[in-house]
């Protein structure tokens, strides 16, 4: 299975063909869709020897058309090994990591999380027609006009019947603990300013701009591994990417360390400042790629970096600001294989050794995986 859902077969010639909707060891019958020199695309038109590890999509708006979940055709217990597998070869492949060595690293089981009910953040679009909400078909911009989902958090399925004439498309958001929600039509002005959610332990401000993780047991299970990865000996801390506060918090609050976050968005830093009033530290708003700590300051040498950057990854410069702080010991939260096996390879060039990561899946039914990783500072060599 390759990164992004397809499965991988080849043509006579011996050429890569990413084929949408088959799975590994299956014979099917496709057509393809795209055709270039070293691959081509193909997406299945009748499944002739089925995987175990297929199943009935249980959700009727897929059978409609909607391009939301593309891996309800899998088991749930294989899309987390598939998605597994997935992060293994982009180790290999991308982070230069030993075949063997990236089978061992990953951790077998991962986390996993309830398969149904469980977003409780959902951007959609706006039928013209009627003014109610739809999802858009997988690549097109047809929509589909859901009435029910499998995936919401039940307190957003219950306004899917709603109707935003004038907007092109909606956000909805969601304290799941809370019960409050957010509404946000484009254009037009959020119906508040912010809601709140509990998770790992803490009350959340999130304003209607700031990120935050997609369900609040993902949010405990990536607190939960952070801190686990940081270690048991943290006096000081640095949050790269650390949006409304969810790891400078857990880190002061349960390892008692001094925290600086540092983050570019403006909203998040707005939350941040009420979500972390609490603890020892700093707050920063600045682009994690451009800032470095001051010389000389306590935030040089530190016992742990925590980042958690966008899918693109950290990148050369987001791995350079992570080693301006010399830590003993860097916690990257990854929500791309592909990134993640980019910076494996940049913060091994930096003299960081990937030791273990574990998978998340956060998001069940889609291609999408979450990973936590720990890397230790490796020893210099001896000059002389």
């Amino acid at each position: 299975m390759a990164a992004g859902g397809d499965a991988i077969a080849r043509d006579a010639d011996g050429r890569v063909v990413f084929v949408t909707g088959a799975l590994p060891g299956e014979r099917v019958r496709a057509r393809v869709t795209a055709s270039k020199k070293d691959f081509a695309k193909a997406v299945v038109v009748d499944v002739l020897s089925p995987s175990p590890d297929r199943v009935a999509p249980p959700c009727p708006a897929l059978a409609a058309g909607c391009g939301g979940c593309g891996w309800q055709h899998v088991a749930v217990d294989a899309q987390r090994r598939l998605k597994r597998s997935i992060v293994v070869d982009a180790l290999r492949r991308l982070g230069r990591v030993d075949a063997d060595r990236a089978e061992s690293v990953v951790d077998v089981d991962g986390v996993a999380l309830a398969a149904a009910g469980y977003r409780t953040t959902v951007r959609l679009a706006v039928d013209p027609a009627t003014g109610r909400v739809a999802y858009r078909q997988h690549g097109s911009h047809a929509l589909v006009t859901p009435d029910d989902c499998l995936v919401l958090h039940p307190l957003l399925e219950a306004r899917l019947g709603e109707r935003f004439a004038g907007a092109s498309e909606v956000t909805l958001r969601c304290g799941a603990r809370t019960g409050e929600v957010l509404v946000h039509p484009t254009p037009g002005r959020p119906s508040q300013p912010w809601f709140h959610e509990e998770a790992a332990g803490r009350r959340w401000r999130i304003s209607a701009e700031s990120f935050f993780q997609v369900r609040p047991d993902g949010a405990d299970a990536l607190a939960d591994l952070v801190v686990d990865a940081a270690g048991s000996n943290v006096d000081t801390a640095v949050d790269l990417y650390a949006g409304v506060g969810l790891f400078a918090g857990v880190l002061s609050e349960r390892l008692g360390a001094r925290v600086v976050a540092v983050e570019g968005s403006a909203a998040a830093v707005d939350d941040a400042e009420v979500n972390l009033a609490d603890i020892e530290g700093e707050l920063v708003e600045a682009d994690v790629t451009r800032w470095r700590p001051d010389p000389g300051s306590e935030w040089t040498d530190v016992d742990v970096v925590v980042a958690d950057p966008s899918r693109h990854g950290l990148g050369s410069r987001g791995a350079d600001a992570v080693a301006a702080c010399s830590p003993d010991t860097v916690v990257l939260v990854s929500c791309d294989p592909a990134a993640l096996g980019r910076d494996v390879r940049l913060l091994d060039e930096r003299g960081y050794l990937l030791e273990r990561a574990t998978t998340v899946d956060l998001f069940p039914h889609t291609t999408h995986v979450e990973v936590v990783s720990r890397f230790v500072r490796q020893p210099r060599p001896n000059s002389a």
